[in-house]
């Protein structure tokens, strides 16, 4: 039985996973330098600042909590791209099961979560669990033991 549906679902959902990981991975370069850059933290400053209902307590919190703003970011950025991986390498696991039909009940549980860890209701998600659908229902045809003696090459009329 040919699951080629079920493996070109898996690989677009592992082609949007890979280019989520990479862009996700430049946001969190870019935005942690460009938080540390001091000429940016001065124009961040001085914006806050032409700002008429901020006081001067308000001011100090907001400088105070700057570097703590920063850090998560950064680590929840890079948790977000863990996170992303994991869902890339379950999603092979499943793409490699599914081929030639070797365990199409694996690669549907793998696509599942291979789907929660992309997004619960990302585009990619949907198309795991569509993929994942599809690897449970789709059954291999039955071949009965009647059919079996018209159809073995052994017999010639």
């Amino acid at each position: 039985m040919s699951r080629t549906g079920e493996i070109a679902l898996g690989v677009i959902s592992a082609i949007m996973t890979l280019l989520s990981i990479i862009l996700v991975t430049i946001l969190v370069v870019t935005g942690s330098n460009a938080m540390n850059d001091e000429l940016f933290n001065s124009e961040f400053q001085d914006i806050i600042a032409e700002d008429p209902t901020m006081t001067e307590t308000d001011l100090q919190i907001i400088n105070d909590n700057m570097p703590a703003v920063i850090d998560a970011f950064s680590i929840f950025g890079w948790v977000f791209v863990f996170i992303l991986v994991i869902s890339l390498i379950l999603n092979v696991i499943g793409i490699i099961s599914i081929s030639k039909n070797k365990n199409p009940k694996l690669a549907g549980i793998m696509f599942i979560i291979a789907g929660l860890f992309a997004g619960i209701l990302s585009p990619t998600s949907i198309l795991l669990y569509i993929a994942a659908i599809l690897c449970f229902v789709r059954k291999p045809p039955v071949q009965l033991a009647e059919q079996e003696e018209y159809y073995t090459t052994e017999k010639t009329l």
